[in-house]
């Protein structure tokens, strides 16, 4: 307990201290009760500010979904970012449509079905990712100040 007490740098330090068990029980009802109430149409900012890694499944599912080979997909949307991944050549994504609704929703990538990831399991490995995303989602920032609320 007085090991929580301590003063912290960074908030997110409560999150690395808790239990993981503990820590992916918090997330996944904050998740549940945030996004029962939040419209991300009303946002859209991880699609104007960010954008996904595509997987090569991701490629091959959107490009047959456009009628296009992969690579005309990849050549016409994406690029090889520093980590070698392939992401959007552009943003705000280009299949973002202006009322906020995705024109691929049915065959969107992995990472945009996953965004913020808050519902996920082992969330400790990825309160680096969960920190990063708090500045772009706010429902991720509201279900980070549950979860602070809740183990601290």
């Amino acid at each position: 307990m007085s090991k929580r007490k301590k003063k912290r740098n960074d908030p997110f330090d409560v999150l690395k201290e808790a239990r993981p068990n503990e820590l992916d029980a918090a997330f996944a009802e904050a998740d549940e009760e945030v996004f029962s109430v939040f419209d991300c149409l009303t946002c859209a900012n991880c699609c104007k500010t960010t954008g996904p890694l595509f997987t090569d499944n991701d490629i091959n599912r959107i490009a047959k979904h456009l009628r296009l080979r992969p690579g005309e997909f990849t050549e016409k949307y994406l690029r090889v970012d520093e980590d070698d991944d392939y992401v959007l050549n552009a943003l705000p994504c280009r299949f973002l449509k202006p009322d906020n609704r995705c024109s691929i929703y049915d065959v969107r990538p992995k990472a945009c079905r996953e965004y913020p990831h808050t519902h996920q399991k082992r969330q400790h490995s990825i309160l680096h990712l969960t920190k990063k995303n708090i500045a772009i989602c706010p429902a991720a920032e509201r279900i980070v100040a549950r979860v602070m609320a809740k183990v601290e």
